[in-house]
């Protein structure tokens, strides 16, 4: 059952929201205006009651773009999933279509799942081939630190698709990523110390000198990132060799891959796994500072 809708169309010139809808566990606020003054942005926050989704909730998300309009779908804090009774799962489900030359721009702060909980969400983002653009930034912390909670939670699963909305809805990108406690390791153990996981999608020809940007900036963070341990070992007074316990030990805080998907490059896809929550807020606003002059102000600020 359908507990939110939001449309967004051009009325006067500007990108206007002509219809919003929500019921209990969810709430949008929409403010008047976001940043400069000539900006053709309308900002979305969405908001549960009870600040997260409890246990068996179901939310389940509608949003229209009309064409040439530009929509920022956002929140106050993090989304946080709290402890599931029995074997129930919470879920969440948003639907987007995105018009021609229109942009979205899904900015949310991340998903903290709570010790047990279960947690499964679905994004699909239906576009115009060439035309739509969207930046998708989806992530997940490992869980509350401050009570002892490294990814401590039973299940998270969140599944990304961007369909050719001009094409029977052809699949452009499809992502999924499954954490789940196993019997033989849990998923503390997988990760290696790293506390958060990311991914940035860009899409779209209002982006494009964005993709760009990001695409030079990650090659040039990991190059940088990858040669830190060496230097620092060479810089020793007994000049030993590298090893890979040094390696080891002075493993970048963050880490990052950029890929390029779909017909000549015509998206890329950025993933992310650093060692606190900090470190991903300040490189999702370095990278993504040219969205000011799009929405009014840098995401992640």
């Amino acid at each position: 059952m359908e507990t939110g809708r939001v449309t967004v169309e051009r009325v006067g010139g500007k990108s206007t929201v002509t219809r919003s809808f929500s019921k209990y566990p969810l709430k949008f606020i929409l403010p008047n205006k976001v940043g400069s003054a000539g900006t053709d942005a309308v900002w979305i926050y969405a908001l549960t009651y009870g600040g997260g989704i409890v246990s068996g909730d179901r939310i389940s998300c509608e949003f229209f773009v009309g064409n040439g309009c530009t929509a920022v779908l956002t929140t106050q804090a993090s989304t946080k999933v709290y402890k599931s009774l029995g074997s129930r799962c919470s879920e969440q489900l948003l639907e987007a279509r995105i018009g021609s030359d229109a942009l979205l721009v899904v900015i949310p702060d991340p998903v903290t799942c709570f010790s047990t909980a279960r947690y499964a969400q679905k994004q699909v983002f239906r576009v115009v081939a060439n035309s739509s653009s969207l930046l998708l930034v989806d992530w997940i912390t490992s869980g509350r630190h401050e009570s002892g909670e490294k990814w401590e939670f039973q299940l998270y699963k969140s599944t990304n698709q961007i369909l050719l909305v001009d094409d029977d809805d052809r699949p452009l990108f499809v992502d999924s990523v499954l954490l789940e406690q196993g019997s033989i390791s849990s998923i503390a153990d997988r990760m290696l110390d790293y506390q958060v996981i990311a991914m940035i999608v860009i899409l779209g020809p209002k982006l494009k000198n964005i993709q760009n940007q990001v695409q030079e900036s990650v090659k040039r963070l990991m190059s940088d990132q990858l040669h830190m341990p060496y230097s620092g070992v060479r810089a020793s007074s007994n000049h030993a060799k590298p090893n890979s316990s040094s390696a080891f030990n002075n493993k970048p805080q963050l880490v990052a891959s950029c890929s390029p998907f779909g017909p000549k490059g015509v998206g890329v896809v950025v993933r992310i796994a650093a060692t606190t929550t900090e470190s991903v807020y300040k490189f999702l606003n370095h990278q993504l500072s040219g969205m000011e002059s799009l929405i009014g102000v840098p995401p992640y600020r």
